[in-house]
């Protein structure tokens, strides 16, 4: 995936260091019932479209331009369905980052699924009962959007990690 601008401009400060970034994603699924999934250049996985928010984007509003920019497909965020932290990793090139991701689950409102960019190999509709290979954390998010619960899904470590006064 190309590095956002304002990305490349704070790695020429800090080189290769930790940075931490914003996502935003969504879980889209049309009146079929299918979920709208792209497969990566970088990985060659199968994913749900989204990617990094821009400074002062609303993450909705990501969200609806990453999938678009994705896809082809303009979708309408209707809920947020999880706010979650990944793994660190490190990129072939040495950069180190950790993502907050905010998953929504959204509904499409236009557009054909296509590949849109550079980013995707390949990018389809795909019932819940006939999904592609996906990590297990995407088959977490999928199982919670779809589950019909209102509530984000979320991490708490508990109250005796918070620092004591």
């Amino acid at each position: 995936m190309p590095t956002p601008d304002f990305v490349a401009a704070l790695r020429a400060h800090i080189g290769h260091d930790m940075l931490w970034l914003s996502t935003a994603a969504g879980v889209v699924v049309d009146s079929d019932d299918r979920i709208l999934l792209g497969r990566r250049r970088d990985t060659g996985g199968w994913a749900l479209p989204g990617g990094i928010i821009d400074p002062a984007e609303e993450p909705a509003d990501a969200a609806a331009r990453e999938i678009f920019e994705e896809t082809g497909v303009l979708a309408v965020p209707e809920r947020l369905v999880a706010a979650t932290v990944s793994p660190p990793m490190t990129y072939p090139n040495g950069d180190q980052v950790q993502y907050l991701e905010l998953t929504f689950h959204c509904r499409p409102v236009g557009g054909q699924a296509r590949v849109n960019d550079a980013e995707s190999l390949e990018v389809g509709w795909h019932p819940l009962s006939a999904l592609p290979p996906l990590s297990r954390r995407t088959l977490s998010l999928l199982a919670h959007a779809t589950s019909g619960k209102a509530e984000a899904a979320f991490a708490f470590s508990g109250i005796d990690h918070l620092p004591a006064k």
